[in-house]
C-alpha cells in the first residue's frame, strides 16, 4: 500500500511551482496513536507531503522520464502543529533542475498561515544508470500520484504537459 499525503493540487505551473492541500482528519489511523489524547500530524508526514508535492512537480517537468527519488532534506523547520480539522497547504518551488537532480524550496501553511519550511533535493534515476536492485519500471509515479494531477487539470487547472509526460 502506498500512502498519499496530499489530497489535491490547487496550483500547478509546469517546471516552476505547485501547491497541494492536505486535510488533517481523525479518520486517519496514524492519529489515534500520535499522541493519544492530543493527536497531531507527525512532522515526518508533513515532510513527506511536501516531498510528494515537489516530487510530482519535478517529475512532470522532466516528462516523468525517470524515477525522482528524495535524496536529501536540506531544511525542515516547523513553528506549529497540525491537528484534526486543520488544512495544510504545501507550496513548492523549483530552484534548480537538470538531468541528474533537482532542488526545491517549500513553505507549509496551516489554515492559510505559514508554519514551516521544507527544502529538498531530488535525484533522478533513469533506466541507463538504475542500480540493479531497483525495479525496471517507474515505481515512483504510480497511478495514485498521476490521478492527483489528472484530476486537477480536468477541473480546469493548467500548468503545461500532460499527466503521462506528453
Amino acid at each position: 500500500m502506498r500512502w498519499i499525503w496530499i489530497d489535491a493540487f490547487v496550483e500547478f505551473v509546469s517546471g516552476e511551482r505547485a501547491s497541494a492541500v492536505k486535510n488533517v482528519t481523525l479518520a486517519e489511523e496514524y492519529l489515534g496513536d500520535h499522541f493519544p489524547g492530543y493527536p497531531v500530524m507527525p512532522a515526518s508526514l508533513i515532510i513527506e507531503g511536501m516531498a510528494q508535492t515537489a516530487g510530482i512537480l519535478v517529475g512532470e517537468a522532466r516528462g516523468f522520464a525517470e524515477n525522482v527519488i528524495l535524496a536529501k532534506i536540506r531544511t525542515a523547520e516547523f513553528d506549529d502543529y497540525a491537528v484534526p480539522g486543520d488544512q495544510l497547504r504545501y507550496d513548492a518551488v523549483v530552484e534548480s533542475l537538470d538531468e541528474r537532480a533537482a532542488a526545491t524550496s517549500g513553505t507549509v501553511l496551516k489554515n492559510g498561515k505559514p508554519i514551516g519550511r521544507v527544502d529538498l533535493i531530488f535525484s533522478h534515476v533513469n533506466q541507463a544508470d538504475r542500480p540493479a536492485d531497483l525495479p525496471d519500471h517507474n515505481f515512483v509515479f504510480t497511478g495514485q500520484f498521476m490521478n492527483l494531477l489528472t484530476t486537477f487539470r480536468s477541473q480546469g487547472g493548467s500548468g503545461g504537459g500532460q499527466p503521462d509526460g506528453r
